[in-house]
């Protein structure tokens, strides 16, 4: 378990939730190796010290979602307790029909959890297939007393199951652990730094100058639209390039870009854009942006990378970039709103976008006129309760 959690925080977030809502490829995976061959797939990385919640129902017993915990270490009854029951609580919030529970690592971590966690499955009424342990190419189920299918000595874990060499064959990537993972939001040092440090300044140097210019004319609210007006026309180029293939050329464009996300109105532009039939386009430019820019305007790049990575239903990436995101800025709401949203599994599917560019245009420029006459509140406001509650893809969610 991650110790340093943030405050006011009681347990682990679940790390990755549902399958892509991509064209996956058919596979049975109907006996515990052919699960045990699949996980990597599902989780993007291969766990360890982890526990892994599969839940799965109609048709055919499809796998709708994938929860990973990382195990307290040293063991610990109340976290371990924690994790039992939000895993139970989140299956059933999400009506999954059963459910398989793995625990990676030694018995000494994962049998505590594994009891609480077919206690609180109990009594949520929840249909758990099955709850194994897998240690060093082994594995042992809880739920299982034949020793001609379940030895003493454990089974070995084949790496080439047929189940694996489908997901591979479709093109579904496995790295080698979660480090791996987050080591590809990680930021650009060396040289690719210093100089993403320089098109920072000059990035700030020239919004500087249109504050300036626009501020002198006695026109402050003229002054920020300019920052904004160039900032929408950021991100509809680097959207447009993207999704040709192209990447940025210039450490400048993405040091403008990341500044510009920072107001409120550009980020919500450029989420009200996330269609989802570009989010591989998408995830590529949100993790160059995520990489390469400046700490401080890091939270709205990761936010929108950590959106696009749930809509494929990749929440182990949605979750490093969210990491990110709230290292540079613990506060920072929309990542807090797309974490609350994941922990409570919350499947892909539900990733949508409510409002079209033009609508969050619309909303915008009503708030700067209300503004402007006393009459409504600014743009970046906390939203009223019923507001919250709709959830990420809803933009005019406060930064």
């Amino acid at each position: 378990m991650k110790r340093d959690l943030p405050p006011g925080r009681k347990l682990p977030h679940p790390a990755h939730s549902g399958p892509p809502p991509a064209p996956q490829p058919a596979v049975s995976v109907g006996s515990p190796a052919a699960v045990l061959a699949v996980v990597p797939h599902l989780l993007g990385f291969v766990p360890s010290k982890s526990l892994i919640v599969i839940g799965a129902g109609p048709p055919r017993g499809r796998i709708h979602m994938t929860l990973r915990f990382d195990l307290p270490d040293p063991p610990d009854s109340a976290a371990a307790r924690d994790i039992a029951q939000h895993a139970a609580a989140v299956l059933s919030g999400q009506r999954q029909a059963l459910a398989v529970v793995i625990g990676y690592g030694p018995g000494h971590l994962v049998t505590p959890i594994a009891d609480l966690i077919r206690d609180e499955a109990r009594r949520a009424g929840l249909d758990l297939r099955d709850v194994l342990r897998v240690e060093d190419g082994r594995y042992w189920s809880y739920l299982c007393r034949d020793p001609s299918c379940c030895p003493p000595e454990g089974v070995p874990v084949n790496p080439r199951h047929p189940a694996a060499a489908a997901m591979a064959e479709a093109g579904v990537p496995v790295l080698p652990d979660r480090a791996a993972l987050a080591a590809s939001v990680a930021p650009l040092g060396g040289i690719t730094r210093q100089s993403m440090r320089q098109a920072t300044d000059r990035a700030e140097a020239h919004a500087a100058e249109l504050l300036g210019l626009a501020s002198g004319s006695g026109r402050p609210r003229a002054a920020a639209r300019l920052v904004v007006l160039e900032g929408l026309s950021a991100v509809a180029g680097a959207l447009a390039t993207y999704r040709a293939g192209g990447r940025f050329v210039t450490d400048d464009q993405v040091a403008w870009l990341s500044l510009a996300l920072t107001n409120l109105r550009v980020r919500d532009d450029a989420w009200a854009r996330m269609d989802p039939d570009h989010r591989d386009a998408h995830t590529r430019l949100w993790t160059d942006v995520v990489r390469r820019a400046e700490r401080p305007y890091v939270p709205p790049a990761a936010s929108l990378l950590a959106f696009t990575a749930w809509q494929c239903g990749n929440g182990a990436l949605s979750n490093v970039a969210l990491d990110r995101a709230l290292e540079a800025d613990p506060g920072y709401s929309m990542a807090l709103l797309l974490r609350d949203t994941i922990d409570a599994g919350t499947p892909p599917s539900m990733a949508r976008l409510p409002m079209t560019p033009e609508e969050v245009a619309a909303s915008y420029a009503a708030a700067d006129e209300g503004a402007a006459t006393g009459a409504a509140e600014p743009p970046g406001e906390p939203p009223d309760d019923d507001q919250a509650a709709s959830g990420p893809g809803r933009p005019g969610a406060p930064g």
